[in-house]
């Protein structure tokens, strides 16, 4: 009598319980552009601000994100939504950075032009800034990009290393690596601070 195996050792036995021709449920369905829009703008603003630390820069780069997730839906495969989105803020973040890097930044000259001034912040930003305490951010501001970005989606966003694995593509190692080095640096900057 021959040795008994287990299920799925083989996989000839496996056709016989799976049709491979219909396929397997998705784990989410692809959102609309109105949930999306709904459900995940505060979300992305308050990662694009976490990461830049300026409020405009923030709605810059959160607006960027979008346009990207616009043009891109039709390409998203059913998985971790959220993920997808952290990847694309933390991406674009990172290739402003560099180039930032690139170019050389020059003021304006001073003149007559002035840009209207906003009658003031709305409940959310006033709430948005208020999250966190100013000495962090600052502190947080001058991490270096990597590990603000570590830091962020774990300690602020509440990201598991798991799901900071499958939003940044970092290996286990180097995302509890870059979480631990910058928490290091971040309690150093706020030790400085007093």
């Amino acid at each position: 009598m021959p040795p008994a195996r287990a299920p799925g050792a083989d996989p000839t036995e496996l056709t016989g319980l799976i049709d491979l021709a219909e396929p397997l449920e998705p784990v989410d369905a692809v959102p609309t552009w109105d949930e999306i829009a709904e459900r995940y703008g505060e979300t992305v603003y308050s990662m694009a601000y976490r990461l830049c630390g300026d409020r405009d820069e923030a709605r810059d780069l959160a607006q960027d994100v979008f346009v990207r997730v616009y043009r891109n839906l039709d390409r998203y495969r059913p998985g971790t939504f959220e993920g997808w989105l952290y990847r694309i803020t933390r991406n674009l973040f990172l290739d402003r950075v560099r180039r930032r890097n690139r170019l050389r930044m020059e003021p304006l000259p001073a003149g007559d032009w002035r840009e209207p001034r906003e009658p003031g912040p709305g409940p959310a930003e006033t709430v948005e800034e208020r999250v966190l305490d100013d000495r962090i951010e600052a502190a947080l501001a001058e991490l270096p990009a990597t590990f603000r970005t570590a830091v962020v989606l774990c300690d602020v966003r509440g990201l598991t290393y798991e799901e900071i694995v499958a939003s940044t593509g970092w290996p286990m190692g180097t995302v509890r690596s870059r979480i631990h080095r910058g928490r290091k640096l971040l309690r150093q900057r706020l030790s400085r601070r007093g």
